[in-house]
């Protein structure tokens, strides 16, 4: 292991790609990796455009390394690693961008009239398509609470009812028509 380490330099990335392969010297993955780290820090800085979120990617793709090194035929190593780092950036994008937000400051600073009024129009949004499909026939009104509210597909809908498909799908349409209407006749009313 020492002979390794002492002309691990003089290894190219294969070879050190091999030899990591072949004992789990991490010492020995740390070089080769080391060759590229000013490369993945600049790629993860393009995706990122933050210095800490780009040096804190360089850190974790070297953790994936240590397992997809020894999952993956790798013939340029150099390529894949820039892959590799391109994609761990855009996961954590991917996965910044379905995180809620903080709500910021000037947010917060909006008059408690203004939310107050979004709220009760809200309501009264929710209130009206309450009785709108009150309103409506038994059938579509099942039909509609089943599939909308309760999640539920055709199929099962129609072995609840005891409807066939089509008759399912129908009740859906048609309620959802008349619930649409109903609404909009009463939003006109209302202003």
């Amino acid at each position: 292991m020492a002979f390794l380490k002492n002309i691990s330099s003089t290894l190219s990335d294969d070879e050190l790609i091999e030899a990591y392969r072949k004992n789990r010297d991490l010492s020995v993955l740390a070089e080769v990796y080391q060759r590229y780290m000013d490369l993945l820090y600049g790629v993860c800085l393009k995706y990122l455009e933050n210095s800490e979120d780009a040096q804190d990617a360089v850190i974790n793709i070297y953790e994936e390394l240590i397992t997809k090194v020894l999952k993956y035929d790798i013939e340029f190593f150099r390529a894949w690693l820039y892959q590799l780092a391109k994609n761990h950036c855009l996961m954590k994008l991917r996965k910044k961008k379905s995180q809620p937000r903080l709500i910021s400051d000037e947010f917060m600073q909006l008059t408690d009239e203004v939310h107050l009024e979004a709220v009760f129009k809200k309501e009264d949004q929710l209130n009206l398509m309450h009785q709108c499909l009150e309103g409506l026939v038994s059938k579509q009104k099942t039909a509609i609470d089943l599939f909308y509210l309760k999640g539920k597909c055709y199929n099962e809908i129609a072995a609840i009812t005891s409807n066939d498909v089509n008759t399912v799908r129908s009740n859906i349409q048609n309620g959802r028509r008349n619930l649409k209407i109903c609404i909009e006749k009463n939003q006109e009313q209302v202003q």
